[in-house]
């Protein structure tokens, strides 16, 4: 028999709010952070819409320190430091080599990146400086967390783009079930809020000019988000042994890809990562009552994923409180399914749904109950969080209540 993995602390910081409380206080209020961006660059974009932390919280770290961190490194440990508070849990001498984190990462440093390109291609500067190779690195998030907090177990980064925080969280859970650790700090973090990447996505011509509406029929696109989400993972076991408090059970994980194309989405691949959770969780679908979906207010992605739905939960699909909380701190990247766990489990403990923000016309094409505008109050026993990418790479969890 398996282990079973629980949550015992959650941190956050986005645009909707610096910690996890603010953050769930926006989501259930149903206010949405996107807005103007203030990019020293913005009269040279056309989409000049996101949601960006507007002042970082006081977090303590040194400036020495700083200087080795590219922003979205600074943004994990920040959640990270979070949640490990609420946990209770300080590494000492006998555990922190039975402690570890795995962290997932959409893109890497680009705001390091961008300031050397310009450095040395606009300014005429002969050399990069001293810390932008460890500061750009995708894994340097993993390891900025292991350094400030002192896990000694496993650390790695994790990267398969828009869904990279589900499959560090899966692989977070993995580490706890194969006996390699006992404790694990998982989620996401990204920063793209930087020129390079938003003229990227620019190119891709899915960016919504002023905001996202998921599943709404007069949606256009989605909207780049910073942010970070993590949690504290340790299993039932040595959670109990010490008496936290438990959040939730982490019941399962479901991956999948689509194998097909690297930016269109299929439905079977998503499809096969929802059934393949739920087998893993031991859940029916009747037992699912809040679907935090991918939900991005593209045209592809949001009708995809309604159908896929549909196929997975059957009748039960009109049952489901479906909702996108992308609509309120955006897509974060990498750091998306760390915020939307945060709305999984705080659904689970509060008896209450966050809605998807921004929604104006029904669309035939997305017609399950989205939750639209305002939260709802209901029991949620289990909830599924969606995260699905370019690439075809798929990553659902599946979280219940304790």
């Amino acid at each position: 028999m398996q282990k079973r993995v629980v949550i015992t602390g959650l941190g956050g910081i986005c645009g909707l709010g610096t910690n996890m409380p603010a953050i769930w206080g926006e989501m259930r209020a149903g206010r949405s952070a996107i807005g103007p961006i203030g990019s020293d660059f913005q009269s040279e974009l056309k989409v000049k819409t996101g949601c960006e932390i507007k002042e970082l919280p006081d977090h303590g770290i040194e400036r020495k320190q700083l200087v080795s961190m590219d922003r979205f490194s600074l943004l994990a440990v920040i959640a990270a430091k979070e949640a490990m508070l609420q946990s209770g849990l300080v590494p000492h001498a006998d555990n922190t080599y039975r402690m570890g984190t795995v962290i997932g990462v959409g893109v890497c440093g680009f705001e390091t990146v961008e300031e050397n390109y310009r450095a040395i291609l606009i300014e005429g500067k002969n050399r990069a400086g001293i810390f932008t190779v460890p500061r750009v690195m995708p894994g340097a998030a993993a390891g900025q967390v292991s350094m400030h907090l002192g896990l000694r177990g496993p650390v790695f980064g994790v990267t398969s783009a828009c869904s990279s925080a589900n499959h560090a969280i899966a692989s977070a859970v993995d580490q706890i079930r194969l006996g390699r650790a006992d404790v694990m700090v998982a989620g996401g973090t990204d920063a793209p809020l930087v020129w390079g990447v938003l003229k990227g996505w620019e190119a891709l011509r899915v960016l919504a000019p002023d905001t996202c509406r998921p599943f709404s029929a007069d949606r256009q696109g989605l909207v780049l988000g910073e942010g970070a989400g993590m949690a504290v993972l340790e299993s039932y076991d040595h959670a109990m042994a010490r008496g936290a408090t438990i959040l939730a059970e982490i019941a399962g994980a479901g991956l999948s890809a689509d194998a097909s194309d690297i930016v269109a989405p299929t439905v079977e691949g998503p499809e096969a990562a929802m059934r393949f959770c739920l087998a893993d969780a031991g859940l029916n679908p009747e037992d699912i009552d809040y679907l935090n979906a991918h939900g991005t207010g593209t045209k592809a992605n949001d009708q995809i994923e309604t159908l896929a739905i549909k196929r997975v939960f059957g009748e039960h699909a009109r049952a489901l409180s479906v909702s996108s909380t992308k609509s309120m701190h955006a897509h974060c990247l990498g750091a998306s399914g760390g915020l939307e766990m945060i709305a999984c489990v705080m659904a689970i403990r509060e008896g209450v749904v966050p809605p998807t923000a921004n929604y104006r016309e029904p669309d035939p094409d997305c017609d399950l109950d989205v939750t639209p505008n305002v939260a709802r109050e209901r029991k949620v026993r289990a909830a599924i969080s969606n995260g699905f990418a370019f690439g075809g790479t798929n990553a659902v969890l599946a979280f219940k209540a304790i």
